[in-house]
């Protein structure tokens, strides 16, 4: 008779440390994954920071447009700048108190929705806090300005050498055109370099609204362009059109308004006439009787 024989049991500790082990090797592999995804998409952050957001802002640069962002992902929460970076023209118009403080500190300049993916949005808050550091583009120092020359660039008369479209066809400034220009863009007499001040050259290296990104993008102004154009918007930034401009307006005025009260007063005459003639010949068929 054959007796059953038990196999031999596999002692508590070994199990213990079987599984001790799978953990450590769980958590170690983790880790190796979040190191090896943290500097790429801190890179892949890096490249989205410099093409949307160098325009405004820097990462230990100092303040530009808007606010410096070094230490930002430690004074702001990861769920507020993920909700302000994708939509912040929805979180001003919901009354956010943050967004609404930087919005009046800043120059009522809003910031622009640059309609970034999830992706890229976790990328550049990843960025923003790996403790690299950026400057201004402006900090590349530009060839001195000719304002009568940006002047020429704004009106269309000189033409950029990238092929860009001239200012003029979006935007309006006083004492340019005797009716201003375009209204795709805001009027740049009070919004542009007495807003944007120091940092409007950053912004026409690396323009942040969606607009004007997608035009500017593949079409760069040169360094001579922008500070031309720079020194001509400083130059510009008054508030009120130049006298020979409201000269000719004012003379366009009087014209349009003589020619209106001409027209006037010939359809009156017409209308007397109208009435007129009838009853004089009424007048003159009775004296006949």
């Amino acid at each position: 008779m054959v007796e059953n024989v038990k196999p031999p049991s596999i002692p508590r500790y070994f199990l213990f440390l079987l599984t001790l082990t799978g953990i450590l090797i769980f958590i170690a592999s983790t880790f190796s994954v979040v190191a090896a995804m943290g500097p790429a998409q801190a890179a892949d952050g890096a490249t989205v920071f410099k093409e949307k957001c160098v325009g405004c802002h820097t990462i230990g640069g100092g303040k530009l447009v808007g606010p410096d962002l070094a230490g930002v992902t430690e004074r702001r929460t990861k769920e507020w700048l993920t909700k302000w970076i994708s939509a912040p023209d929805q979180m001003l118009a919901a009354g956010d108190p943050t967004a609404t403080e930087l919005f009046n500190t800043y120059n009522k300049i809003a910031m622009p929705n640059l309609q970034l993916t999830p992706d890229q949005v976790a990328a550049v808050i990843a960025y923003m806090g790996s403790g690299e550091t950026t400057t201004a583009s402006s900090a590349v120092a530009l060839p001195p300005g000719d304002a009568n020359a940006g002047r020429a660039y704004f009106v269309g008369d000189l033409h950029f050498a990238n092929g860009g479209p001239h200012c003029m066809s979006c935007h309006s400034i006083s004492g340019v055109g005797s009716l201003g220009g375009g209204n795709l863009g805001p009027d740049l007499t009070i919004n542009g370099y007495s807003k944007y001040g120091a940092g409007l050259p950053a912004f026409l290296a690396s323009p942040a609204t969606v607009t004007m990104n997608a035009v500017w993008k593949n079409t760069p102004l040169t360094p001579q362009e922008q500070a031309d154009l720079f020194a001509f918007l400083q130059e510009a930034s008054v508030s009120q059109r130049a006298p020979d401009t409201l000269l000719l307006i004012a003379g366009l005025a009087i014209l349009g308004a003589a020619a209106l009260i001409g027209l006037a007063q010939l359809r009156w005459s017409r209308r007397l006439k109208g009435v007129r003639k009838p009853m004089i010949e009424r007048t003159l068929a009775a004296k006949k009787r």
